[in-house]
């Protein structure tokens, strides 16, 4: 960044940024990919007048959106994967057999936990939301789950096992960069994880019990018509038998879901009698497109696709290049030496942990640079103040993991909404544990409870300051 610029202009421009998405999202109530490209012209052209060429600018987008190309991908294989479940009946299997087991009053509870369960499992909020998120959401659905309330619990397990699983990209980022041994880490995170869990599951308790709205005849009704229109068997339950066990053995993400297609489609090809090969390559490409005669079943069986997955990486592009405008242009680095002087306390340093960690996936809508650009930042002043480093990988995962998801514009936020079919400003109030975690930092941060300083430590911080 051109150090022309002040601070104050730098941070006009950045209040003018989140103007402009709080105005159009909460306002305006509309789609966010034209707000976030006038953010992208308006930061550009901000850099061009601080004095950055527009190869620079240029270098900037292109870096960005590059940056993203892996969870892009990810993103279009998913939708392979869910419309390759409804065509083999893989998610209609799970419904049908999941409303036997899942009771309305206990449907959020039930789906934390199970998310939980997987997510733990396999590492992956995507996988875990893919493919048994979208059984869930159609397990409460037809049992008249608020859809907020069902994606919220949802989220909030399947986050749990991004942040907590030693088979985590995000668990092994945030240590890694901050030169903590993992396990210590996630030890470490305890501390701000399960207390918000246990209040997260306390809420659902209570909630849970309220929001029940489905009646048994219209969930009969349901089970016919899946048993009718689709093959509900245990074969279908191959795939995603399969996924689990690959992505255990810590096989690559994308082959082992494409593994998951493949088999779905054989399945599918096995037990569907009027299948096609055309009809086939259709469903992947659009998702599935059927009319079983009941409005409930349609709106759960008809998702998926190559096609509607194109909302999320559009967003997504839009949201890299701004992150890589971000970059390029230096403002993070310039906003950190603009409160250096107050990084001598370890509140404030958690405190501007977590702000810089929410800020980068408010502006840049990217997880692992949420993760990766504080920390290799604030690394420093945390071993200068003599606060342990594990502090701040924990912080950078309470702010920076489970921020990304209550974000409209990010990756996980767009991946979210366009799988559970629920926008991300539904189901951010039900999102419990993902915004009280940084909550908990904070508390533990200015408290010195669980931080693990020494005395002496805590002494010359005070006398620095």
């Amino acid at each position: 960044m051109n150090s022309r610029i002040s601070a104050p202009g730098l941070i006009a421009v950045l209040f003018l940024l989140f103007g402009i998405m709080f105005s159009s999202l909460v306002l305006l109530k509309v789609e966010p990919h034209v707000p976030l490209m006038i953010c992208v012209i308006v930061l550009g052209a901000f850099g061009m007048m601080s004095g950055a060429g527009w190869k620079t600018i240029e270098k900037g987008l292109i870096q960005g959106i590059t940056s993203g190309l892996s969870p892009m991908l990810i993103l279009l294989v998913i939708g392979f994967v869910i419309s390759s479940w409804m065509m083999s009946g893989t998610v209609p299997t799970l419904l049908y057999y999941g409303m036997d087991y899942i009771q309305p009053e206990w449907f959020a509870l039930s789906a934390l936990f199970i998310t939980i369960l997987v997510s733990t499992f396999t590492g992956s909020s995507f996988t875990t939301i893919g493919t048994v998120g979208v059984a869930l959401m159609g397990i409460g659905h037809v049992m008249g789950v608020n859809p907020g309330i069902a994606a919220g619990a949802i989220v909030c397990g399947a986050c749990f096992g991004d942040k907590m699983s030693p088979l985590s990209d995000s668990t092994n980022l945030a240590p890694g960069i901050t030169g903590v041994n993992m396990f210590t880490h996630i030890r470490h995170m305890m501390w701000t994880t399960i207390p918000a869990l246990f209040i997260t599951a306390v809420v659902f308790f209570f909630i849970g019990k309220e929001d029940v709205a489905g009646n048994a005849a219209e969930l009969e009704n349901i089970r016919q018509t899946l048993k009718t229109q689709f093959p509900i068997s245990g074969l279908t339950l191959i795939s995603p038998l399969a996924v689990m066990i690959l992505a255990f053995m810590r096989k690559p993400i994308v082959p082992t879901l494409l593994a998951g297609v493949a088999l779905s489609t054989i399945t599918a090809f096995v037990l569907v009698p009027d299948l096609t090969l055309a009809k086939a390559v259709n469903v992947l490409q659009n998702g599935l497109q059927m009319q079983t005669g009941n409005a409930a079943v349609d709106s759960i069986v008809n998702k998926g696709g190559l096609i509607p997955m194109m909302w999320s990486i559009s967003l997504i592009m839009i949201a890299l290049s701004l992150g890589g405008l971000f970059q390029v242009l230096g403002i993070f680095e310039r906003l950190i030496n603009a409160i250096e002087h107050k990084l001598h306390k370890a509140g404030n340093l958690i405190a501007a942990t977590v702000a810089s960690s929410i800020g980068v996936n408010a502006l840049t809508g990217e997880m692992y640079l949420s993760i990766m650009l504080p920390g290799q930042a604030f690394k420093q002043h945390y071993e200068k103040a003599g606060v342990p480093l594990k502090n701040l990988s924990r912080t950078l995962e309470d702010a920076g993991t489970l921020v990304n998801p209550l974000v409209p514009w990010s990756v996980s936020g767009a991946f979210i909404a366009a799988t559970l079919n629920v926008p991300v400003l539904d189901y951010v109030p039900f999102a419990i544990m993902l915004w009280l975690s940084p909550l908990f930092a904070l508390f533990f941060g200015y408290t010195g409870i669980s931080l693990g300083l020494k005395k002496k430590q805590t002494k010359e911080g005070q006398a620095a300051a």
